[in-house]
């Protein structure tokens, strides 16, 4: 049955184009009266046209009734007089009118800003004010507030019409709820199309299916007497829609009783969980969210007792010692002496001795085993990635208290990736350790979960794609797993020959957060001249075992504070830790650095790209004014077989074009493969084609990008 609105009186403001001439004559033609409001100024604002004459007359023509109407939005009730002195009621009131103004924070006037308020929620509320008390008499009434994307998740550029944009859901949301017991509902839509607005901003290809027409429908449905939807966000674009709505995550507790206060520190100890939104849900009212907060009140009244997954760490300058003896720190070097002798003046802990709480609590509290609800046998257990951040620097003794919980569960089908989070505290709750550790679980997959990882996830990431910048060499003992176990990893798998068959090994293994421990202390030697306070994090994968009497090769690549590394097996170049890194507060290159194997002078294989970019730096350095006029930093990544493999940056504020990334942030980040990038170059790809198929993907600021045509516009005999 089709959806009428005969003797209804609709008003649409800003009719005069666009999607407000697509609500104006679609709601015609299913018997609406229409008050086509449109003052016809441009999309700034400025000027004036006769634009809803057109409009009328196409409804008119086609057999319709309709009124022009002059007013400006902002004087409201002028605009709904003309619906009551004309047609005697008003049924439906769409706020579609609008304008731009886009400027930058630091540039918007007092006048753009307040232009653009006025036009997009001061005229929404009046408007719907002087509605009002016609709707609530006849107890009828449905309301559109008109909303963006840039409102929904910002624009650059558009700071005012961001603001006003969510200003108008949040009108919207309280207009629902006063009118919704006279009958007058309100719905806010987020429309993308094509349109005066939208024109010139937006790449051809995709501007093209942007069609006004296409959402129309999705308006008209929320306003008919029938469609009982009151407060909700909808978006529209391309002949699609769908729902928006806020929802919160479940939050943490900042205190353990309501004697306790808040310190920032807890807040920093507890900031993953309050970033958690794996059990976020949506409240549909005031009401209904300060409930929660009750249920929050009595969990404070009652505190619950210490969670299973809590243990006291209590460690001492022994403990210290012995692990660092168990990564192979020797007394051979006398600068390592700090980290074996207890009244050696500058006695420290080695950093990575924060992973062992953690571990400890791990393994003894059955926390992976909660995440299936099952029980496994050590032998099925294999470490995957390991992060540790340094949150204060570590004593040489004292206690710890070490909380664990599960970030993430995936299903990986061979077995299950369990990724528990487990973070140290002293005993004033400042958190010292934040650790993250990811356990695979053989043959514990197809349990029908998830297989990719959630954003609580910490990545590993790959090295530079050129030659390392310096490789050290670690030759591992008999006895390292056996000596490395002693502190707390009691795993038999590094110890018993029988076990590491039943795990498939020829023999027992070294540990993987031993190899780890080995391969930051040639880092922290190479790059912190073996100063532990320098270190800050530390991320790894690991991919291959490691059998007690390898030799190490620890292959570091050095950005900024950041050193890159790979661990490999000497012997045969077998890759033991993966897409590691070490975060330093500070690079002072050793005095004495690690057993090293020298430098690699080869550069990487060259790429057909690296000829458009030598052409792009000549047009650089031939006119630099030029080139700044873009006033933008773009860092290209150029990939094969869809694996990164070389990096560039067009640093055009400072007319710079250089092999790497940059030293600060990109504005824009555009990643294509070498051949595409060298089709757009000669004019064989459209950009916009290539962005729409997924060839080009771009971060960042996307309009800033547009500006890059004529520097890669480039002479075909390349």
């Amino acid at each position: 049955m089709a959806l009428r609105f005969d003797n209804r009186v609709v008003v649409v403001t800003g009719a005069g184009a666009g999607l407000g001439r697509e609500y104006a004559l679609l709601f015609a033609s299913r018997g609406a009266k229409v008050v086509v409001n449109d003052l016809g100024g441009s999309r700034t604002g400025e000027g004036q046209s006769r634009a809803a004459d057109i409009v009328v007359k196409e409804i008119v023509d086609a057999g319709g009734v309709a009124i022009p109407d002059y007013n400006s939005v902002v004087e409201g009730h002028k605009v709904i007089e003309t619906a009551i002195s004309n047609f005697g009621r008003i049924d439906v009131l769409v706020n579609n009118a609008g304008i731009l103004r886009d400027k930058s924070v630091a540039n918007i006037s007092d006048e753009d800003w307040d232009k653009i308020f006025d036009i997009h929620l001061k005229a929404s509320f009046v408007t719907t004010r002087a509605a009002w008390p016609y709707f609530k008499k006849q107890k009828y009434g449905r309301i559109i507030m008109t909303s963006s994307n840039s409102g929904v998740y910002g624009n650059f550029g558009q700071a005012n019409y961001s603001a006003a944009k969510l200003g108008a859901i949040g009108l919207s949301n309280t207009v629902a709820i006063e009118g919704a017991k006279y009958n007058i509902h309100c719905n806010t839509i987020v429309p993308t199309a094509a349109s005066r607005l939208t024109q010139g901003i937006l790449p051809d290809e995709f501007f093209n299916q942007l069609k006004p027409h296409l959402i129309a429908p999705v308006v008209v449905y929320l306003c008919h007497e029938k469609t009982e939807d009151n407060g909700n966000i909808i978006e529209s674009a391309c002949g699609w829609a769908t729902k928006i709505h806020f929802i919160r995550g479940k939050g943490s507790l900042l205190r353990t009783s309501l004697d306790d206060d808040v310190t920032p520190e807890f807040v920093r100890s507890k900031w993953d969980a309050i970033n958690d939104m794996s059990e976020a849900r949506h409240f549909s009212s005031n009401t209904e969210a300060s409930a929660y907060l009750g249920d929050i009140i009595e969990k404070l009244k009652n505190p619950s007792p210490k969670s299973q997954f809590e243990d006291d760490f209590n460690f001492s300058s022994r403990d210290v010692i012995l692990y660092a003896l168990g990564i192979g720190i020797s007394t051979e070097d006398q600068d390592n002496l700090k980290f074996l002798y207890e009244n050696h003046p500058d006695f420290a802990t080695f950093p990575t001795f924060s992973v062992i709480p953690g571990i400890i609590l791990s393994m003894t509290s059955g926390l992976a085993q909660s995440a299936l609800e099952k029980t496994f046998d050590l032998s099925q257990v294999l470490h995957g990635e390991q992060y540790v951040e340094l949150l204060q620097p570590l004593t040489t003794d004292g206690k710890l208290i070490t909380r664990g919980r599960i970030v993430d569960v995936m299903d990986k089908k061979s077995g299950a990736l369990i990724v528990t989070g487990l973070d140290s505290f002293d005993s004033s709750g400042q958190q010292i350790i934040r650790n993250q550790s990811s356990t695979f679980v053989v043959g514990a997959g197809n349990f029908g979960g998830k297989s990719k990882a959630n954003d609580q996830v910490i990545p590993t990431i790959p090295p530079p794609n050129r030659s390392p910048d310096f490789t050290a060499l670690c030759k591992t003992t008999t006895d390292q797993a056996a000596l490395y176990r002693l502190s707390g990893d009691f795993n038999p798998l590094h110890i018993d020959p029988n076990f590491a068959k039943l795990g498939g090994f020829s023999k027992p293994i070294i540990h993987g957060l031993c190899t780890f421990g080995i391969s930051v202390r040639a880092i922290i030697k190479q790059y912190a001249n073996n100063d532990p306070t320098l270190f800050k994090a530390v991320k790894v994968r690991f991919t291959k075992p490691v059998y007690p009497g390898d030799t190490l090769k620890v292959e570091m690549w050095q950005e900024g504070n950041r050193i890159h590394f790979r661990t490999l097996i000497s012997a045969t170049n077998a890759e033991v830790l993966s897409g590691a890194y070490v975060d330093l507060f500070n690079v002072v290159k050793s005095t004495k650095p690690a057993q090293s194997i020298p430098e690699s002078t080869s550069n990487m294989a060259s790429l057909n790209s690296d000829a458009i970019f030598t052409a792009i730096e000549d047009k650089v350095k031939a006119d630099p004014a030029k080139a700044k006029a873009v006033n933008g930093v773009f860092l290209y990544k150029i990939t094969k077989d869809g694996k990164v493999v070389k990096e560039w940056t067009l640093d055009l504020k400072n007319a710079v074009v250089k092999q790497g990334t940059p030293s600060g942030k990109a504005d824009t980040t555009l990643t294509v493969s070498d051949d595409d990038f060298v089709d757009i170059a000669l004019n064989k790809l459209n950009p916009q084609t290539a962005f729409m198929k997924g060839k080009l993907k771009i971060q960042g600021n996307i309009m800033l990008a547009q500006k890059l045509g004529p520097l890669l516009k480039t002479d075909a005999k390349l």
